[in-house]
């Protein structure tokens, strides 16, 4: 039995994937921000899936100073994180900018997980040979440093594109620095049927069971346990290349220093 947590996992692929993760008997560690749909979900999977093995974790990622007594309570509930889902994300939003500045969906898309994912390192290096699926998109462009310090107003487009490709930026990043830890970036698929997808576009062009069938399958298939540091373009069904400037050494180094000097301020 493997330990995961789901970032975003009240709604579309990231409860989907829940779902079928529960179904084989792994403890699941629900994440969402809404606490009547968070609980209405831990029930509806216990129901479904009859494993009792469901914890759940209510936080706002727009609130990047409320990640850490998320990161605690987890740490008090289990000892180890054999796999980590970074699923939760915005794209249209009433509220643009979070509690701290930054413009939303640099905060939930890319600041969030980052923090996230280092606080809960220590568990995660306990894990059995622990993986960490972070969920890019096929929408990437370069980021401007002062959008992501929230000093600059972007389209929610551009927004959105610019988180995903920081996100596939440190995936990278991550992979090389932590090599005991398998990860990957992925393009779920191009407007899945999610209640993200249909506000931000209305329409959409696949089921969500394809965005949540591939982090499945990253999540837990030997297929891929030896494939960090790759992305995965779930549109082609194959490992691709991503945005140029996710393999740019100066891009790459200047984007975590920025990163990294935002949370030490």
């Amino acid at each position: 039995m493997k330990t995961i947590l789901i970032t975003g996992s009240t709604d579309g692929i990231g409860k989907l994937v829940a779902f079928q993760l529960a179904k084989e008997g792994h403890q699941i560690l629900l994440h969402g921000r809404n606490e009547r749909k968070l609980a209405d979900t831990v029930a509806e999977i216990k129901e479904a899936t009859k494993n009792s093995a469901i914890e759940s974790f209510i936080e706002d990622f727009s609130d990047l100073n409320s990640v850490t007594s998320m990161t605690l309570a987890i740490k008090e509930k289990v000892s180890k994180i054999d796999i980590l889902i970074n699923n939760a994300g915005i794209f249209k939003s009433q509220i643009t900018k979070s509690n701290d500045g930054f413009d939303i969906r640099f905060a939930v898309n890319y600041l969030t997980p980052y923090i996230l994912t280092k606080e809960l390192l220590p568990l995660i290096e306990k894990g059995n040979a622990p993986r960490i699926i972070n969920l890019s998109s096929a929408a990437q462009s370069t980021v401007c440093i002062d959008a992501l310090l929230g000093k600059q107003e972007l389209s929610d487009q551009g927004a959105y594109a610019q988180s995903k490709l920081a996100l596939t930026i440190w995936s990278f990043d991550l992979a090389k620095k932590h090599k005991d830890i398998n990860t990957i970036a992925v393009n779920p698929g191009s407007l899945l049927n999610t209640k993200m997808v249909n506000e931000a576009y209305g329409q959409y062009w696949s089921s969500a069971d394809k965005g949540s069938n591939i982090l499945y399958d990253l999540a837990v298939s030997e297929v891929y346990s030896n494939s960090s540091g790759q992305y995965f373009d779930n549109d082609k069904g194959s490992f691709s290349t991503a945005h140029s400037d996710a393999y740019d050494a100066d891009k790459i180094a200047e984007l975590i220093a920025v990163t990294e000097s935002i949370f030490k301020a």
